[in-house]
């Protein structure tokens, strides 16, 4: 089955547009592109088709698109899971990795984000800003008052790239301790001695950072796809006003 494609206006750039999956065809296309990025590219351990990303939680998602205006090829793609949705199939897809009661117990709706991936050559920014526009319009359109999803960061030798991260995510983006959630699968080595001591961080989560979400908790790690994952929960309402304003703006052109 696929999840039927609301009501969206599809918002136009010079080079890059944004629109929600109406068809199979385009739920297959945005698996094909995932395949490429997570199972070519980073090497993560995918079950199933040879060709294709897919598992329980495509068919119950809206699937959202960055195309390409003059080819119309997917360059870049999430998906969404909305609580009522979430509540047919009986659970999120980060409880695969967490233990989610503090999230379940938010007085709100909330929105699921998650295999997020956009194709190597789109990687600068206007990808992710892009479609972060779609997000933010479907987010308004549809009243959600959180969104949340794990995301990635690497996991380097011994996870120490994942603890260095840890570190500066530890003073600068932790959530307070009411919103905490428990990994299933700890780092190999959560803690680096030198608190001082930190990584840079990916640019997708650097982008929801920026936007006001926080991290809740220690990463899980995720040995399919070899990368640890943090739980990060925005609160629609705590969104920094000017920087979303920059994708708010380009559901208007």
């Amino acid at each position: 089955m696929v999840a039927s494609a609301l009501a969206f206006a599809a918002s136009r750039g010079e080079r890059l547009f944004v629109e929600l999956a109406s068809s199979a065809q385009d739920v297959r296309e945005a698996q094909a592109l995932r395949y490429r990025v997570f199972a070519e590219e980073m090497g993560a351990q995918l079950h199933g088709n040879s060709e294709y990303d897919v598992d329980e939680f495509d068919a119950y998602c809206q699937h959202l698109l960055v195309r390409e205006t003059n080819t119309g090829r997917i360059v870049g793609c999430t998906r969404l899971l909305s609580d009522h949705q979430a509540a047919r199939l009986g659970r999120f897809y980060s409880e695969t990795e967490f233990e989610l009661s503090a999230i379940r117990q938010l007085n709100g709706r909330l929105l699921e984000v998650g295999r997020t991936c956009i194709a190597p050559n789109f990687r600068q920014g206007a990808a992710i800003a892009v479609l972060w526009s779609g997000l933010a319009a479907f987010i308004h359109l549809h009243s959600f008052d959180y969104l949340f999803g794990c995301a990635s960061i690497p996991l380097g030798d011994n996870d120490l790239q994942a603890a260095a991260m840890m570190n500066r995510l530890r003073r600068q983006a932790f959530a307070s301790a009411a919103l905490r959630v428990t990994p299933h699968f700890p780092l190999q080595t959560p803690h680096l001695t030198d608190d001082n001591l930190d990584a840079p961080l990916p640019p997708l989560l650097r982008t929801y950072l920026r936007l006001g979400a926080k991290v809740c908790g220690e990463p899980c790690r995720d040995a399919d796809f070899g990368v640890a994952d943090v739980l990060i929960l925005l609160n629609i309402n705590d969104i920094n006003a000017s920087f979303s304003r920059h994708f708010l703006e380009r559901t208007q052109h």
